[in-house]
């Protein structure tokens, strides 16, 4: 596989997530949250603030620990969160999925490149000139050549993010995890992260994206998933859910969103 390339996964789906829930003490924050991404395919998420979304993709990655539920992968992996999960399941998820978060997460004290290099490097175990050369290409890729020896203060919000989605492309996952990857950012430094991340779904890349930027949903979204409450309220294509919802709550979100001052 080149580094330009996204993974080639067989079957039609890259995850299958079956029965999801999770709880914080009393607070149930997932209810059976059942979903699919398709190899290639690119899911938004999308719902209110509290209505579970970042916990998926914290449970896809392994950073969060569902109470019940499935997740599998097209290559034969499946987690079984009703029982006790061991440290090397929650590898294994991290092995095949990556996530670019929301305050990018970037080791202050370490370079562009030693950010980037750092999982190839000390979890895949990949040669270092090897991880080197591939993060040096991506750089170029997303327009930040030049900022390979550059420390995170030195970058802007939006540099700093297209770095953090670099770092995650440096790791070959399945499935890219983007968690409200522009609302750190000033509005006028959104454009060139989610241009970037335009192009990866453009290139087959499969993804799944928590984000409140609902034209860029429809633009780059082939399925949109609208939780609430910690339920997958309705799902469907993105022209469905977002022009013509069926589910009454998810017209009164739209509008609220779209018609703040009502």
């Amino acid at each position: 596989m080149s580094h330009t390339d996204p993974p080639v996964v067989p079957g039609t789906h890259v995850i299958r997530v079956r029965g999801l829930r999770k709880s914080f003490g009393d607070n149930q924050v997932l209810n059976g949250i059942d979903f699919e991404v398709r190899r290639g395919g690119v899911v938004a998420l999308i719902g209110p603030s509290g209505s579970g979304k970042t916990t998926v993709l914290r449970s896809l990655n392994g950073l969060a620990v569902p109470d019940d539920g499935t997740v599998t992968f097209s290559n034969g992996l499946e987690i079984d969160f009703s029982s006790p999960v061991s440290k090397r399941d929650l590898l294994a998820l991290r092995d095949r999925s990556a996530m670019v978060f929301q305050h990018y997460n970037l080791f202050p004290h370490k370079t562009v490149l030693q950010n980037i290099i750092e999982g190839p490097v000390q979890v895949q175990k990949r040669r270092v000139a090897e991880a080197t050369a591939e993060a040096e290409s991506l750089l170029q890729r997303v327009g930040l050549a030049d900022k390979r020896d550059a420390y995170p203060f030195e970058l802007s919000g939006g540099q700093q993010q297209r770095v953090g989605i670099v770092r995650a492309l440096a790791l070959r996952p399945d499935v890219l995890l983007f968690d409200e990857p522009t609302s750190a950012l000033d509005p006028e430094l959104v454009g060139d992260v989610l241009t970037v991340i335009k192009e990866l779904g453009d290139e087959g890349w499969t993804m799944v994206i928590v984000t409140h930027e609902l034209a860029f949903a429809r633009q780059v979204a082939d399925e949109v998933v609208f939780m609430d409450g910690g339920v997958v309220v309705e799902r469907g294509a993105p022209g469905d859910i977002l022009v013509n919802p069926r589910e009454e709550r998810t017209k009164q979100f739209l509008h609220r969103v779209l018609h703040p001052f009502d």
